[in-house]
């Protein structure tokens, strides 16, 4: 079968593998129908996460048919369409009891960054029964493609900051994860969401979509300013998607007293608080990496019209154009959100 994969030298390839087995019980196989790009895939081709493996497929955010399970599988069946997690996990250990799947002790993030992932035409995923979720009836694939990574992680955000009916909702990023986090701030009962980005074109997808109801941009705009006089005392709580030293500050600068801040971002360099210049705002910082075990729910949400995110897609290409896909993605051309990966197309 057809794959990416990438090396230490941060170079991605297409090349033939053997198609993946059952190893475990808990196993299933599935045929990627479509697959994406993620921010975090770029963070692996760049050496910035020590758990990834070279010459490993990459990929963690993808749907597709089940074609076969092991033996102890009990909650799907081949041919079933699936939505996956982005996080392997037991679901029996303590820390998944617990609902914090993301620090299971035999999983975590391993799809596409130490076992091979979703960017080829079939991929393995373990603890199925855990990391597979049905998709509705009436839920397509490319409808369902986001549910189990940037839409749980957007959801994540909006959970951390802990949203009480009315409260004014910070998003910095207007990324497509924290396009997910203003639909979730909105669902859990925010009043008002401020979307603040340096890009104008991803401050117009906000707005012109009605996920948020103030845009600012702080490269031209004084953005503490402008959320203070709307908020007196500032956000009820703030939601980092966009992982800069410039956006971690703003952060914990715009957020009132008490506030949470969620950080949901990924970051390459180590942030400080400042601690002295914090002081006597009591501000709880909430972060680590998205406990997506909303799933479920989640695709209920998109079956009932109350989430959407097919408006994230700007493009679709086949398997075979991937790695020109990783240059436009990389890039960020203006309106650039995430690319949809189909099959790859054999010539006749």
């Amino acid at each position: 079968m057809k794959a990416l994969i990438w090396n230490k030298s941060g170079k991605i390839e297409i090349v033939d593998k053997k198609f993946p087995e059952i190893t475990e019980p808990t196993d299933a196989i599935v045929k990627v129908t479509m697959s994406s790009i993620c921010t975090s895939d770029l963070h692996i081709i760049h050496g910035c996460v020590p758990n990834a493996v070279p010459n490993t497929v990459l990929g963690h955010e993808f749907v597709g048919e089940v074609t076969s399970i092991g033996s102890e599988v009990k909650n799907i069946s081949p041919g079933d369409r699936v939505s996956a997690n982005c996080e392997t996990f037991c679901g029996e250990c303590f820390f998944c009891k617990l609902g914090y799947i993301n620090n299971c002790t035999k999983g975590g993030w391993k799809l596409g960054c130490s076992i091979d992932g979703c960017q080829a035409e079939y991929v393995r995923v373990p603890f199925a029964d855990t990391g597979l979720t049905k998709i509705p009836d009436n839920v397509s694939y490319s409808n369902a493609l986001f549910a189990g990574d940037i839409l749980s992680s957007g959801y994540f955000g909006a959970e951390m900051c802990e949203i009480k009916q009315n409260d004014t909702i910070a998003v910095i990023g207007c990324g497509p994860v924290g396009l997910c986090a203003m639909q979730c701030a909105r669902l859990l009962g925010a009043g008002k969401i401020i979307a603040l980005d340096i890009d104008d074109s991803r401050l117009r997808i906000a707005k012109e979509n009605n996920l948020a109801d103030i845009t600012i941009n702080p490269q031209v705009e004084d953005a503490e300013k402008i959320i203070f006089n709307i908020t007196k005392y500032g956000a009820d709580g703030v939601i980092e998607a966009a992982g800069t030293d410039e956006t971690f500050t703003l952060a914990w600068t715009i957020a009132r007293p008490n506030a949470v801040v969620a950080i949901v971002a990924m970051y390459e360099n180590n942030q400080i608080l400042p601690l002295p210049q914090m002081y006597g705002k009591n501000l709880i910082f909430k972060t680590g990496g998205v406990d997506a075990i909303h799933c479920k729910k989640l695709l209920e949400y998109i079956s009932q019209g109350k989430l959407n995110t097919d408006l994230l897609i700007s493009k679709e290409v086949p398997l075979n154009n991937i790695i020109e896909a990783y240059h436009e993605f990389e890039a960020k051309k203006e309106g650039m959100l995430k690319i949809a990966v189909t099959p790859w197309v054999y010539e006749k």
